[in-house]
């Protein structure tokens, strides 16, 4: 059964006073997001990988402060629609630090990226890549690449995206013969990668690409993708950046030795994720029959509201709460109209017995992927408000 949380396992006291200070003042449900704890991570992962480039993934929390703070960093930003584009140059971000991300893409909203100045973008397919060839000429491209291991990831990436490796070279051929600049290879291992061990494998299979590539068709790769992948504090804990950036390090060096590539990291959940809370309160709390043994616990945000990573239990966020008292098990669910809006019903969390309707639940770590998966208007209710200190 889990345990009560201590919010200081993963926020200092300013931070969380920061926090409930402005979330005293607002209606519920709604999530806050500190800035500095952004900031701080994005330093860390700066520091930890010196050797890469870092280009936010914008799905994570596309808020206009996030942005705008990244921007004044100097981040480079993964696109993956022309609608984030959009919201990126606003920033006055130039286009050269800007990737589209996506595998899946229309002809139009390539050459709307090419017309803006991007000039990277990935593929996975020869459909995609003759779309490329033709809307955005002269390109640089790099093929995503399927991995193994994303069943280690708390949110695994299905075979949605990449090719096979024997795919990957002929697109790069492909690429090349079609006018484009075939420049690197991408994978992701999972979000919410825990066995840091899988970018060892990838890494092993980017370095076959690169080797084959330059010794039978003379084709030099320069960069490597990793995506992202780094974790977020969840109920199960992981490695700190620090172990990760050393590994990982480690595993490039040993692949690829004076002949580095250039880098790239797409982090979004490890940037944003710790440096939020999403506030709700118990609507009603109920027993499904006389002698049932565990409480019904309803609140006022759910599947439909931000938190969509609850699918499966797949993410288990940790839940404060403030009253003290004995813990009993409790089955988590949402407000709306769907049977399929409940969190958490196998991994039962232990709440106080004393919880009462009115009471506030603080769900830590919500960061990221809770304010852009909010529905807009699911039984009325609205998407969910989101504030930044």
């Amino acid at each position: 059964m889990q345990q009560k949380i201590d919010i200081h396992d993963y926020f200092s006291p300013e931070s969380f006073k920061r926090i409930k200070d402005l979330a005293d003042t607002q209606e519920t449900p709604f999530v806050v997001i500190d800035k500095a704890i952004v900031a701080k991570h994005y330093d860390d992962l700066v520091k930890g990988f010196p050797i890469a480039k870092v280009y936010y993934a914008v799905k994570a929390n596309p808020a206009d402060e996030l942005l705008a703070l990244l921007n004044e960093k100097g981040s480079n930003f993964d696109i993956a629609s022309i609608y984030e584009l959009d919201k990126v140059m606003a920033h006055g971000v130039s286009p050269d630090r800007i990737s589209f991300g996506n595998t899946i893409k229309k002809s139009k909203d390539i050459r709307y990226f090419y017309d803006k100045g991007v000039r990277m973008f990935s593929t996975d397919s020869e459909a995609d890549l003759r779309n490329i060839a033709k809307a955005a000429p002269g390109s640089k491209i790099y093929v995503r690449i399927l991995t193994e291991g994303s069943q280690t990831a708390d949110w695994p990436l299905s075979r949605k995206f990449g090719c096979q490796t024997d795919m990957a070279l002929d697109l790069i051929i492909m690429a090349r013969d079609l006018g484009l600049i075939p420049y690197g290879i991408s994978f992701h291992v999972g979000s919410q990668q825990r066995d840091i061990g899988v970018w060892d494998s990838a890494i092993g299979k980017a370095k076959v690409i690169f080797e084959r590539m330059k010794e039978e068709d003379g084709i030099q790769l320069k960069m490597i993708n990793m995506g992202g992948g780094f974790p977020a504090n969840y109920i199960t804990k992981a490695n700190s950046l620090t172990t990760y950036a050393e590994e990982i390090t480690r595993f490039l060096e040993e692949d690829f030795g004076e002949d580095m590539p250039e880098i790239i990291l797409e982090p979004g959940r490890s940037l944003v994720g710790n440096a939020g809370i999403l506030v709700s309160e118990v609507v009603l709390i109920s027993k499904k029959s006389n002698t049932a043994m565990n409480r019904w616990v309803f609140t006022d945000v759910g599947k439909f509201s931000g938190l969509i990573e609850t699918m499966d239990e797949s993410i288990k966020y940790p839940i404060y709460v403030e009253k003290n008292g004995e813990l009993e098990e409790a089955v988590i669910a949402g407000p709306t109209c769907d049977s399929a809006d409940i969190m958490y019903e196998n991994y039962m969390y232990g709440l106080p017995l004393n919880l009462a309707i009115g009471d506030r639940m603080y769900w830590i770590s919500t960061g990221a992927y809770t304010t852009s998966y909010s529905a807009v208007e699911f039984n009325g209710f609205p998407p969910l408000k989101d504030y930044y200190v």
